[in-house]
């Protein structure tokens, strides 16, 4: 079955030239309206993506209050519309005070048939990308969700999360590398609930929070009596996690010692509870993170190499908050409404310079800086909108790396730029364009250009 033909509003008065005019587009389904309310009508009943308006309608037909009047309805009721009006009588000064109503573009009567064709052609294109580009917005500029639970809209991020659901379903050891705050834990537990194993137990436990002498029982249980205060017998974290996954967040910080029979474990598959004498096989996938420089570690020593490839057999690197273009925005607007649900309904919103704030701020702390100030000036805040004193944020310096060349520069410039104004926006081409500065197709131009449509 073909596509069905646009549609394509005409609205004049002059009844010969509404038939020159339906009959000279064959390839779109015509409408006609010789007035403000047959036109706003067949707005409501067709919603063209395009519309041809004669400023000089009834009962106005020598002025242009009636066409304007019609004009202004249609971006109130679907400014999406590309309007293309007729400056007639040589009213050059109306076309373009049409053009800053919202008016796509003007031809002159009397009407050159082909030319306005060309114009109506161009304006159904761009209504088209325009619509194409709003399902990019979606995507790109507004608050979507990875592994089930992850806010970001970030092309390094969704990258990281098509890795981990691509390994998900195997048993292969995940080790996530990136800084503090970036949401390790998070990622995996993603994994797990992406992978066979989602209806198994997941356990996290953090090794650096945990004493040196405590840790080997927490992590492989202990025997009744194995040591003083082991009044009972208590199962490790590996072994909790049989048939699950068991993430181990700071793998850096587990002792030398340990390291080897948490080495045996991986080898083997089997454990040793304190105190006993028995092996025990333990069907548990390991995930690790760390935020510590693992191979200078096992150049000092301090790490074992051999246990790293145990460990490493997939390395995926997590982007800091700073890497993720937009995604502060995105991630602030779900925490306020998180928090202002939970703390403070009367909050409804960022103020401007609370976004420009959010958007210049370096992010050091990752996304548990950026949940920890938006929790906080959410509590604090007086009115309905949170404002950048509310987030206690100072004026971001310039970042010390310089870019020496200058095209390179200027392309990460303007795609870091573009998916700011997008999520600022949320989504909305117009705006982005207004906030950059640019002409829409500029900006679509742009897009393209960058590759920011995937």
């Amino acid at each position: 079955m073909s596509d069905p033909k646009p549609t394509l509003l005409i609205v004049e008065d002059d009844e010969g030239l509404q038939a020159q005019l339906k009959w000279s587009y064959d390839d779109f389904e015509v409408v006609i309206a010789g007035d403000r309310e047959s036109a706003i009508a067949a707005l409501r009943a067709y919603a063209p993506p395009v519309v041809t308006l004669d400023l000089g309608l009834p009962p106005d037909p020598d002025g242009t209050s009636e066409g304007f009047a019609v004009l202004d309805a249609i971006m109130a009721l679907k400014p999406d519309t590309k309007v293309i009006v007729a400056s007639g009588h040589g009213a050059r000064e109306s076309a373009l005070q049409a053009i800053e109503r919202g008016a796509y573009d003007f031809y002159q009567k009397p009407v050159d048939i082909d030319q306005l064709g060309l114009i109506v052609r161009r304006a159904l294109n761009l209504h088209r990308m325009e619509r194409e580009n709003r399902a990019l917005a979606e995507k790109v500029g507004e608050e979507k969700t990875v592994l089930g639970r992850m806010i970001t809209a970030a092309p390094e991020m969704v990258k990281v999360a098509r890795t981990i659901e691509r390994v998900a379903n195997t048993n292969v050891s995940v080790m996530l590398l990136g800084a503090s705050g970036t949401g390790k834990e998070l990622l995996a537990k993603g994994l797990h609930d992406a992978s066979n194993r989602s209806e198994g137990a997941f356990i996290a436990i953090n090794c650096a929070a945990i004493p040196e002498n405590l840790l080997e029982s927490e992590l492989f249980g202990h025997e009744k009596g194995a040591f003083t205060g082991a009044v009972k017998t208590t199962e490790g974290k590996i072994e909790l996690a049989d048939g699950g996954t068991l993430f181990l967040d700071e793998v850096g910080d587990i002792p030398l010692p340990l390291q080897v029979k948490l080495l045996r474990f991986l080898q083997e598959r089997t454990i040793e509870r304190i105190g006993g004498r028995k092996a025990i096989s333990v069907d548990t996938r390991i995930v690790c993170a760390t935020h510590q420089n693992l191979d200078s570690m096992i150049a000092a020593g301090s790490f074992r190499e051999d246990l790293f490839y145990r460990l490493a057999e997939v390395v995926v690197k997590i982007p800091s908050l700073a890497e993720r273009p937009g995604d502060a925005v995105l991630l602030a607007k779900a925490f306020l409404k998180r928090f202002a649900k939970e703390m403070n309904p009367a909050v409804t919103g960022f103020a401007a310079d609370a976004l420009a704030a959010i958007d210049s701020w370096g992010w050091p702390g990752n996304v548990r800086e950026l949940e920890n100030r938006v929790k906080r000036a959410v509590i604090m805040a007086d009115g309905k909108l949170v404002g950048a004193e509310d987030l206690d944020l100072e004026a971001s310096e310039e970042e010390a790396g310089e870019v020496l060349n200058l095209k390179c520069a200027r392309e990460q410039s303007d795609r870091k730029m573009i998916r700011h104004a997008l999520a600022r926006s949320e989504g909305n081409i117009s705006n982005t364009a207004k906030l950059l500065g640019i002409s829409r197709p500029t900006l679509y131009d742009l897009l393209k250009q960058y590759d920011l449509q995937t």
